[in-house]
């Protein structure tokens, strides 16, 4: 049983960075914390092959990613697309990760649907393609909108364990249905899970400025994550992986309640990159 824990995107945790040098190599810095990371900047865009080749150079063998699909390829920016333009961009995006894939540094591919993807036929065929377009390629969903559980968790689960695919567990707030439930079932022998944070205030968009702000500003606490240790021993059971990823990072928490968690869980990681040493710390 391998636990990894980790954070959404390595630039945005000021406590991991000691020094100049740190803050210059942040994933390298990152990398001597944490043994797996979230890119989240493929979301905004597809990366080049370059970025990808240069963030597996800088992370110890052992490192892996877990990268978050396109906005296009989720539908969050709404774009219509036909079958054929839908595909080809799958297979582009497909073709930027390859660095990542060819060094065995993978972990999965997160597609995180809009709240507005609700349990209807044409979503649930949406999903059979993207399955099919993304080969072996291993992928996990995560639902935004509580109707593929409202009603409907049983057949949900079966739908994503017949293919293979990863269900993606949410510690968030419940606020209406642009929120879901955690539900801790496996459905394959990976596990992903993801801390948003419980702002039950924030989580929605009332129209203010700063609102992908306000709604990852969290911070847990002891009961919070002692509570999730027996989740994750209860997961262990179903599962040979799991990853783990702290998203609540608006102020600056999610590498601390990584941190305690990981103490909580007595886990400490081999093969992490080597901390840097100034030459004068030996003098």
């Amino acid at each position: 049983m391998t636990i990894l824990i980790g954070l959404t995107g390595w630039g945005d945790h000021p406590a991991l960075y000691d020094n100049a040098k740190d803050r210059q190599y942040k994933l390298t810095a990152y990398s001597s914390h944490f043994p797996v990371v979230e890119i989240d900047s493929s979301y905004y865009a597809i990366q080049s092959t370059e970025n990808y080749q240069k963030w597996v150079s800088e992370t110890p063998d052992t490192f892996s990613f877990v990268i978050k699909a396109h906005q296009t390829i989720t539908g969050h920016d709404r774009k219509a697309l036909t079958n054929r333009e839908a595909k080809q961009l799958v297979e582009t995006f497909i073709s930027s990760i390859q660095p990542v894939i060819n060094a065995g540094k993978l972990n999965t591919v997160l597609f995180q649907f809009p709240p507005w993807f609700d349990v209807k036929q044409r979503n649930i065929q949406k999903i059979k393609k993207i399955k099919q377009w993304m080969g072996d390629i291993p992928i996990a969903i995560e639902f935004r909108n509580r109707t593929w559980f409202e009603g409907h968790q049983k057949e949900t689960l079966a739908f994503l364990k017949d293919l293979g695919i990863t269900h993606v567990i949410c510690d968030e707030p419940q606020a209406g249905e642009g929120s879901v439930p955690t539900v801790l079932e496996a459905t394959n022998d990976r596990v992903l899970i993801r801390f948003h944070g419980r702002n039950v205030h924030g989580w929605n968009n009332h129209g203010q400025d700063n609102w992908r702000e306000v709604r990852f500003l969290y911070r847990y606490n002891q009961t919070e994550l002692e509570e999730w240790v027996n989740h994750i021993n209860w997961l262990k059971k179903q599962a040979k992986e799991i990853t783990i990823l702290f998203n609540n990072n608006s102020g600056g928490d999610a590498a601390d309640n990584a941190k305690q968690l990981l103490e909580l869980l007595d886990i400490t990681y081999q093969g992490l990159h080597p901390k840097q040493i100034d030459f004068f710390d030996l003098m």
